[in-house]
């Protein structure tokens, strides 16, 4: 997620932060590095001025005041950044049931994608979550939200006989009503044009939306502002959903854009994924922009994976002794997959992300796992439950069955055993220990 602008900005801190001193010369040369990075990004030049000055006015604030750390000049960076970007960000808060959102949008933005996205995003919250097609105008959009709906378990409404959205809304007027939590999906244009704002202001008039949210992609950088706005007028929209954010250098142009055209962004897709599509929290984007973590995301992502699937009762025994088997190893394998890739849990972790790690070596790590999984596949009940039996024998046998070498499975019995070994250094009480100081949440600023 906007890889190119992130490593710009950590790059610049390291390098001001590992500085001799802390002068003028520095200073400017630091404002200047973040400057370069954010018109990179497509930032507006206006936006990038307006923060260099509260940068540099804050800093010689401080400074006048006596020595002041490097650190405090980034967290002024982190503060300013923050506060462009809304600062506490603005949370869909379903207050009502049935609560009705409407997605509009113009072509080839993801919004039907984006709309099943949103429905298993309120779905993991407990909410009973039904979709309602309303794009009476591309052909295909019926279908389409109909395998999504299947793939997330989430039923969809809509007529694709029916060519008016208003007539599909009164026929399934009386069954959404049983939801808490409806998602429609309107029909788009290639332009804002006047046969679309009638359409949504008739759907809208029946539908009575509690938020209608514009849907746009990253990708049109500062355009964002101008499209934003013309809905805003047109439609009155509440908020607008970011998608493309993780292949597209102009998102930060984007996410500014709408922050000045006074349109709050409610979410950002972050990847192809159905699960990837997050609240646009102010702190929690920037932080993990500039490398400093975001545990509060990491933990809710976890709590989430806890959720799907009842506790092993048998394995916290096992960790809360210190053993540890293959089983539990898979275990957790499984799980960090359903994480997403590792760059981005990576980046969740505060301190990973100014760490520098090549996004190449992560990409190796992560095809490691799945070469792991595979391997684990193969092996007998009594070799996961037992890991200590497998010698060369049993290694050349689980290496022929999942099509793998030998010294493959080698390495994967080394890796466990150095986990193992960790684990039994952290047994009984340290782990609950662990586990009650991240149950508390709340990031803290590393500085």
């Amino acid at each position: 997620m906007l890889d190119k602008l992130s490593n710009a900005l950590k790059s610049s801190m390291k390098k001001f932060i590992s500085s001799i001193f802390l002068d003028e010369k520095t200073l400017n040369q630091f404002v200047n590095e973040i400057q370069r990075a954010l018109l990179q990004s497509d930032v507006s030049v206006d936006l990038v001025f307006k923060i260099s000055e509260n940068i540099k006015k804050r800093a010689h604030e401080e400074i006048g005041k006596g020595e002041v750390a490097k650190e405090y000049i980034v967290k002024i960076v982190y503060e300013e950044l923050v506060k462009i970007l809304g600062e506490e960000g603005y949370k869909i808060e379903i207050t009502k049931k049935p609560f009705k959102i409407l997605l509009i949008g113009l072509f080839g933005n993801g919004k039907t994608t984006t709309a099943a996205k949103i429905a298993k995003f309120f779905k993991k919250r407990g909410n009973k979550v039904c979709l309602l097609a309303l794009d009476t105008f591309r052909p295909a959009a019926y279908e389409q939200l109909t395998q999504l709906g299947k793939q997330i378990s989430v039923p969809v409404f809509g007529d694709k006989s029916k060519k008016n959205p208003v007539d599909v809304i009164k026929e399934f007027e009386n069954e959404i009503k049983k939801y808490d939590v409806i998602i429609a999906d309107s029909s788009g244009r290639d332009a804002l044009k006047e046969d679309m704002i009638e359409e949504i202001t008739a759907v809208r008039d029946k539908l009575k939306p509690d938020e209608i949210l514009l849907v746009q992609g990253a990708d049109i950088g500062q355009g964002a502002k101008e499209q934003a706005t013309a809905f805003k007028k047109a439609l009155n929209i509440s908020g607008v959903i970011l998608t493309k954010m993780d292949g597209t250098a102009k998102g930060g142009g984007a996410i500014t854009a709408c922050a000045i055209a006074g349109a709050p962004i409610k979410f950002i897709g972050v990847g192809e994924r159905i699960d990837d599509l997050e609240e646009f929290e102010p702190k929690r984007f920037v932080s993990r922009l500039l490398g400093m973590g975001d545990i509060e995301t990491l933990l809710e992502k976890a709590k989430e994976i806890a959720k799907e699937k009842a506790p092993d009762k048998e394995m916290e025994k096992r960790l809360m002794s210190g053993k540890f088997n293959l089983l539990d190893f898979k275990a957790q394998l499984e799980a960090m997959s359903k994480m997403g890739p590792l760059s981005k849990v990576i980046d969740m972790i505060p301190g990973m992300g100014m760490a520098g790690i090549p996004k190449d070596m992560l990409n190796v790590q992560q095809e490691k796992l799945k070469i792991f999984k595979i391997m684990m596949d193969s092996m007998t009940q009594e070799e996961l439950e037992n890991p200590d039996i497998i010698k060369s024998s049993r290694i050349e046998r689980i290496a022929r069955g999942s099509g793998r070498e030998p010294s493959e499975v080698r390495e994967l019995l080394k890796q466990y055993n150095q986990i193992k070994k960790l684990m039994k250094g952290l047994k009984g009480k340290d782990i609950q220990k662990m586990a009650k100081r991240f149950g508390k949440g709340g990031m803290k600023f590393p500085f």
